[in-house]
């Protein structure tokens, strides 16, 4: 029992570090390019490295399956994979980590409004303080740096509702399907779409790979791709089934604290009141995944 108490706590660890590390990896990505390139080949290597792990688990799928993976790797990889490469280029990196913390948030809200999913007052609640932390930092962070363009905090927000989203349309279409299987049928559908935006982008001129900067930037991408989307979604999967999925969601906490970290040795400026904010925010996250006493229907 003891052992298995401290594998789950490195997994959560080792899960906390590679996510968090995702978002400097993003900014570095775009140095050598755009967000475009860098959504498409995100997809177009993860998919890659999913088939291998798992290609013959695609005839195990269901005829009746396949419009819930659909949606699930449409709202779970593939827009979001070019929304957040899209916010990164005018937000900084850390302030769009804190952003992706709404997951959970909105897990519940959309669980309640739109899949009728049992809630309480003190989910509400969460949902309702997290936002005041969302307000605070963006509000605060466009204050703190003019040059950038805080709209684009909402392709984040958008992001995290379609993560929320994927989530209740697994708990609920595909509850039955094994978390690899789901993996690779998402990337089934939305690999061939992405190989198209990238032929549209330019990538493959060859000039591109004579500068260093855009071979680096792919090096990037191989990195997120493989760590970020690929064995993060092994490890997170191993860690539910050894602990439960509350224990697991605390990643949430731990994740925004790398990424905060990365982006202060890099530069990025994050003030007192956006930490303040980023508090907020976490404290409404864990209200909202509080095991419930009592539960009533929406």
């Amino acid at each position: 029992m003891q052992n298995n108490n401290t594998t789950k706590w490195v997994y959560l660890l080792v899960l906390s570090l590679i996510w968090g590390t995702s978002f400097i990896l993003i900014k570095k990505a775009l140095l050598g390019l755009n967000a475009y390139q860098l959504g498409a080949l995100r997809t177009i290597i993860t998919g890659l490295f999913l088939f291998a792990a798992g290609y013959k688990n695609v005839k195990l799928i269901k005829k009746e399956s396949w419009i819930w993976l659909t949606l699930s790797g449409l709202l779970g990889s593939f827009i979001p994979s070019f929304f957040f490469a899209i916010a990164e280029t005018q937000i900084d990196s850390a302030v769009v980590s804190v952003l992706n913390s709404l997951v959970p948030l909105n897990t519940v809200l959309l669980g309640a409004a739109v899949f009728k999913i049992a809630t309480n007052s003190r989910q509400v609640f969460g949902v309702v303080i997290g936002f005041i932390g969302t307000s605070i930092l963006i509000l605060e962070g466009a204050d703190l740096n003019p040059n950038q363009n805080y709209l684009y905090a909402g392709f984040v927000i958008a992001s995290t509702l379609m993560y929320a989203a994927n989530v209740n349309i697994i708990k609920r279409y595909l509850q039955d399907v094994k978390p690899l299987t789901i993996a690779v049928g998402n990337y089934v559908v939305i690999f061939i779409p992405a190989l198209i935006i990238l032929l549209f982008t330019g990538f493959f001129k060859p000039e591109n790979f004579n500068k260093q900067i855009f071979v680096t930037s792919i090096g990037y991408v191989a990195i997120l791709s493989f760590f970020g989307t690929a064995l993060a979604k092994v490890l997170f999967n191993k860690l539910v089934q050894m602990s439960t999925p509350v224990f697991a969601s605390s990643v949430t906490y731990i994740m925004p604290i790398v990424a905060l970290t990365w982006g202060l040795l890099d530069g990025e400026t994050f003030s007192w009141i956006q930490a303040l904010g980023t508090l907020i925010i976490l404290i409404g996250v864990y209200l909202a995944n509080r095991k419930p006493k009592k539960i009533r229907s929406v």
